[in-house]
């Protein structure tokens, strides 16, 4: 018997609103809580701070929906002992 099952077309997704480092921004339907943009095609990319260098893998940046909190914000107001 095969375990293979058909899946029917899940809900649709709604655009959401994507902004790299650089500013830029991209609406595109995802249900992804960020993406990465590995094109680097805008002058400034090379030398962009937020531009991520992995071993083995091509740069890439990472855009995150509008609005949303950096995952590291909460370490913000993080209050460890001497």
């Amino acid at each position: 018997m095969s375990k293979n099952r058909r899946v029917g077309p899940g809900a649709p997704v709604k655009p959401v609103t994507f902004r790299a480092g650089c500013g830029r921004e991209w609406s595109l339907p995802s249900a992804e809580a960020d993406l990465a943009y590995t094109e680097q095609a805008f002058p400034e990319c090379p030398t962009c701070e937020h531009r991520v260098e992995p071993d083995g893998a091509p740069p890439f940046c990472t855009l995150r929906p509008v609005g949303t909190a950096h995952p590291f914000a909460a370490l913000a107001g993080l209050d460890l002992p001497e």
